[in-house]
């Protein structure tokens, strides 16, 4: 958590602002984080104590706080998740695409990054990897990532957003929606991929995954299908094919069918991590894991699929909401 703070307060860029938010003046971050902002005088920073939500998710809660409270002067708003570590050219390369008056947003993306492996941590990212390679140079068909967007604040303000993320649990999929409508492109930066370090159990990334694909099922219906159908094919053909080596051990057709379909995805997964790389210089002890677990994270992906299918209620840090709309999220409980 440190080293992510730091790297907000040692960007090069001439002349921004920090705003650091918190539910609770009881947040264990907050003494870390202002002990943290002593060392970093000379860059402009306040924390900000939003309570809790009550008309929509608490993180879209605190970004509405956050973004009024926000200098006058600024002609940019950027958000950034918690959890996201940033290099010293981050700021600076997300916000150079809004130069161009047909950008609506810059996005970059995450890469989560183990820190003492494990199987769970380790899925965790080959299964955010693939959503990753869904930007790229179509700027019409890509979408905002809450942890790493910029938007010119008269855009922000021209586009309601404060207002539109009222009742709402998805920041991203919200501002992406607005800028689709408004015809505004979204410009995805390959130099802002940012690092999250970190690691989870296998219960977390259940409740990590399942949360992400129900959430884009209430969101964007129109992506969930295409998912299910896919990841049910890929896992299907997959493990379909070892079932018929078990059965038929002998079976030159088993061995070959299954072992093209293997062949496709760890390459898939190697040309990915491999472009990466550049970016964020990952360590090649990782790429065991990307290219060894691709078939288990479209097993993943059915699951949560299913899951999603039938269920619309979620937890994200510690509160339990119910996704009646995209314009409506209920709060259910907190835990104390």
């Amino acid at each position: 958590m440190a080293e992510n703070i730091r790297s907000l307060l040692i960007q090069e860029y001439p002349a921004y602002e920090v705003v650091f938010v918190f539910d609770s003046a009881d947040d264990a971050a907050l003494e870390l984080v202002n002990e943290i902002r002593a060392y970093y005088p000379e860059v402009k920073s306040k924390t900000v104590i939003a309570l809790a939500a009550t008309d929509s998710g608490q993180k879209v809660h605190n970004l509405r706080v956050g973004a009024a409270v926000t200098d006058s002067d600024s002609e940019v708003l950027v958000f950034v998740d918690s959890d996201a570590r940033p290099g010293k050219l981050w700021l600076r390369q997300l916000v150079a695409p809004l130069a161009d008056d047909k950008i609506g947003a810059a996005t970059g993306y995450r890469w989560f990054v183990s820190d003492q492996g494990g199987f769970s941590s380790q899925l965790r990212g080959v299964w955010n990897a693939s959503i990753a390679s869904a930007l790229g140079a179509n700027r019409r068909k890509n979408f905002c990532w809450g942890g790493s967007t910029a938007i010119r604040r008269s855009t922000f303000a021209a586009l309601n957003v404060m207002e539109r993320w009222r009742g709402s649990v998805s920041d991203d999929f919200t501002i992406t929606k607005v800028l689709k409508e408004a015809k505004l492109l979204i410009h995805f930066t390959p130099n802002c991929l940012i690092a999250s370090v970190g690691d989870c159990d296998f219960k977390e990334l259940l409740e990590f995954t399942t949360r992400q694909i129900k959430i884009t099922r209430v969101y964007a219906p129109h992506l969930w299908l295409p998912l299910l159908l896919g990841s049910a094919i890929f896992t299907i053909a997959f493990f379909g094919g070892l079932v018929l080596i078990s059965i038929h051990p002998r079976s030159s057709a088993a061995y070959i069918f299954t072992l093209i379909i293997f062949a496709l995805g760890a390459t898939k997964s190697l040309m990915r991590f491999v472009a990466v790389s550049d970016v964020l210089k990952l360590s090649p002890n990782d790429l065991p894991a990307h290219i060894l677990l691709w078939p288990f994270a479209s097993l993943l992906y059915l699951y949560n699929t299913i899951v999603a299918a039938f269920s619309r209620r979620i937890k994200w840090r510690g509160i339990t909401y119910e996704l009646k709309s995209p314009n409506e999220a209920v709060i259910i409980s907190r835990e104390p």
